[in-house]
């Protein structure tokens, strides 16, 4: 099956859920295609009722008339429902799919999110679902009425004339084929289009997040460079794409043009030889006129369903990515962890050619403070990704009270450990609402507490509504170091029993830094906690100092053990003082 037939396939899963909507769009599309059929007959009758001056009848006219009038409330009744129905197909299926789109990225591996863009993932969730959307909508409008409409005016001209009916039925299928050839075409270029305008949507997404870097380094002239550059060829695809979609309307308007030359010519023909009446031809020219139409209407979607397909298979391809790992049906849910960890034989790297870790082997007793240090790029962040299980081992284990950690849940895993990074998160809401979203039943007391442990209550009272104050998104407007006080009071209050602080106070000044020291010892005794630190002097009371270089771990001690040794933890140590400090 082809890709497209994949994609289509996949389409009808979705609309097959809204069965009952789809039998109704159906019924009223024969409906108003039977009823609009109808008229032409009565417009045929009128007609005749008007023979020559002086023998016109106008009671039969009148009635007629009503008749008309009524078939055309009908009509319009009918068309009304299909619409809401055809709609609601629409809009739901855009619902369901956008929602296990979004259901999926919750569940794909961080892996898959490092290596797309995060522009072009939000451009396939958004953008290309708007664009299926359009394309289902014309789709189902236009496609029900359009083939019910062919096949009911070949009924009914059937029934009028047979020769006249033979030279439609003969010419029309070069429509057909004029409209598939092209729509073959330009799937392609409206994939390469969908394709370039999510590269684009990446690009606009990485420039406004990093605009003060632009700034800094005077890269705004190459950054419009670029834009220009895609936004050139974005242009172009589309060009392509829509200059060789609108000729297949022409294209078919002219075979059209042809069928409604032939029935006048024969039909003209035939009321010279007294075989049909004006009034019938007048009604098969009006049926030629409504057979040709869905013909163009038809051409039109086809053009726009290539653009809707090529936005649904980006979009199915999200939806199908490999999730993570799943978990057993009897995964353990680790309740209140002692905070015994064990690393086993660890290896793991993020690219395969690429060794990173390799027969890592740590043992950490319950309430232990660990620090990692060692030079960028050593492994140590790896170490927290593993621990977390954001990524998974590739060979060895980790265990944490004495279980694999494969073997238990990630919700209840992750629960056991708080986390404070160099890089702050917060979301869109009250500053209450991003303290407590680690123990959403705190009390008032509890989160003013860890507010002032945090040394962050002052700050937050001096906020317009203190702690109802609403922040935007990602905490603009304050500080990057008010951002990080915000996260480690979200620590602080919910106090699990391990902790991970990877530069937890890289942006805080020093005075601040002191007073967090000390609140961080509070918070750390009887707890297994895992420190990242550039700045040594912040690890000197850890219980285990391990040192770190290109993976693997090559000195491991206390602060005092390790300075003896005078090996890579003194000289990194004592690079960041001078003699006698």
């Amino acid at each position: 099956m082809s890709t497209k037939g994949k994609t289509m396939k996949k389409v009808m899963h979705y609309i097959g859920r809204y069965w009952f909507f789809l039998i109704c769009s159906i019924l009223c599309a024969a409906v108003t295609v039977t009823l609009t059929l109808y008229i032409p007959i009565l417009t045929g009758d009128v007609i005749d009722c008007i023979l020559e001056p002086g023998k016109v009848y106008f009671d039969l006219i009148f009635t007629i008339l009503k008749k008309m009038g009524i078939v055309i409330l009908l009509t319009a009744l009918s068309q009304w429902v299909m619409s809401v129905c055809n709609n609601r197909i629409a809009y739901h299926v855009v619902q369901d799919i956008r929602r296990d789109a979004f259901h999926k990225i919750q569940m794909l591996p961080l892996k898959y999110l490092d290596a797309h863009p995060y522009g072009e993932v939000v451009s396939r969730v958004i953008a290309d679902v708007d664009q299926f959307s359009d394309g289902l909508i014309m789709g189902f409008t236009q496609l029900f009425t359009g083939v019910i409409t062919i096949f009911g005016t070949l009924l009914f001209m059937f029934r009028e004339s047979v020769g006249i009916t033979l030279v439609v039925v003969c010419i029309t299928p070069a429509s057909l084929f004029v409209a598939s050839f092209i729509a073959r075409k330009t799937y392609r270029m409206f994939k390469v289009q969908t394709e370039t305008r999510g590269e684009q949507t990446a690009f606009i997404d990485e420039m406004i997040g990093n605009q003060k870097v632009v700034q800094a380094f005077c890269y705004e002239e190459k950054a419009l460079h670029r834009f220009d550059e895609i936004n050139k060829r974005l242009a172009d695809s589309s060009l392509k794409a829509i200059f060789f979609s609108s000729l297949t309307n022409p294209s078919t308007r002219f075979v059209n043009s042809l069928v409604y030359t032939g029935v006048c010519i024969i039909g003209a023909l035939s009321v010279i030889g007294g075989k049909i009446t004006v009034g019938t031809l007048t009604c098969f020219l009006s049926y030629a006129n409504q057979y040709t139409k869905p013909f163009n209407e038809i051409s039109g979607v086809f053009t726009e369903f290539q653009n809707a397909l090529a936005c649904a298979a980006r979009i199915f391809a999200l939806i199908e990515e490999e999730p993570q790992t799943a978990e057993p049906q009897d995964a353990f849910v680790l309740k209140h962890a002692e905070g015994r960890v064990a690393l086993s034989d660890v290896s793991f790297s993020y690219v395969p050619d690429r060794k990173l870790i390799e027969n890592l082997n740590l043992h950490v007793k319950s309430g232990q403070r660990v620090a990692i240090v060692g030079p960028t790029g050593c492994g140590k962040t790896t170490i927290i990704n593993l621990l977390m299980r954001f990524y998974d081992v590739d060979a060895g284990s980790i265990e944490v009270d004495d279980i694999d950690i494969r073997n238990m849940t990630r919700k209840s895993l992750r629960e056991n450990y708080g986390m404070v990074l160099q890089e702050t998160w917060l979301k869109a809401g009250t500053v209450r609402e991003n303290i407590v979203m680690g123990k959403p039943d705190a009390t008032e007391e509890e989160m003013i507490a860890a507010a002032k442990a945090a040394h962050s209550h002052s700050f937050i009272k001096r906020l317009p509504n203190g702690y109802d104050t609403v922040l935007s998104e990602d905490g603009e407007g304050l500080s990057q170091g008010q951002k990080q006080l915000l996260c480690i009071t979200r620590i602080m209050l919910c106090l699990p029993p391990m902790l991970i602080l990877d530069e937890a106070t890289s942006s805080i000044d020093t005075r601040t830094e002191i007073r967090i020291q000390k609140a961080f010892g509070k918070m750390m005794q009887g707890r297994t906690s895992f420190i990242i630190a550039h700045r040594l002097s912040t690890i000197v009371d850890a219980d285990v100092i391990l040192v770190m270089k290109d993976g693997h771990i090559i000195e491991q001690g206390n602060h005092k053990e390790l300075l003896s040794r005078n090996g890579f933890y003194a000289e990194l140590y004592n690079s960041q003082f001078v003699p006698g400090e």
